[in-house]
């Protein structure tokens, strides 16, 4: 069973990723912290508007529709309902998905 501390060892966080991925493509933070940032806005603004965007020899980020439904509990403890909403999802391709490395 892993517990909190064993989670937060194996995160990389935003800092630390622009950081490598900075040192990998011999660019500075900052220029790295811009492209991180208009990556991910571009990639949010195109699924947001339907759109599947599809990175070759990676992936594919899409929207996920969900309908909306009845639940139980809700915030105030009584029923309420969900309404219909929007997820983004990612799909690596198999290449990716054989790179993947666990230490299961």
């Amino acid at each position: 069973m892993s517990t909190s501390k064993t989670l937060d060892a194996n995160r990389v966080s935003k800092r630390e990723f622009v950081q490598r991925f900075a040192r990998r493509g011999g660019i500075s933070v900052f220029a790295a912290q811009t492209a991180y940032n208009a990556m991910i806005d571009e990639l949010l603004d195109l699924v947001s508007q339907g759109n599947t965007v599809t990175l070759t020899n990676f992936g594919k980020f899409y929207p996920q529709n969900h309908k909306g439904h009845r639940v139980q509990f809700g915030k105030d403890d009584g029923a309420g309902e969900v309404t219909d909403y929007t997820v983004l999802k990612f799909s690596a391709t198999r290449e990716v998905n054989r790179r993947v490395k666990t230490n299961d």
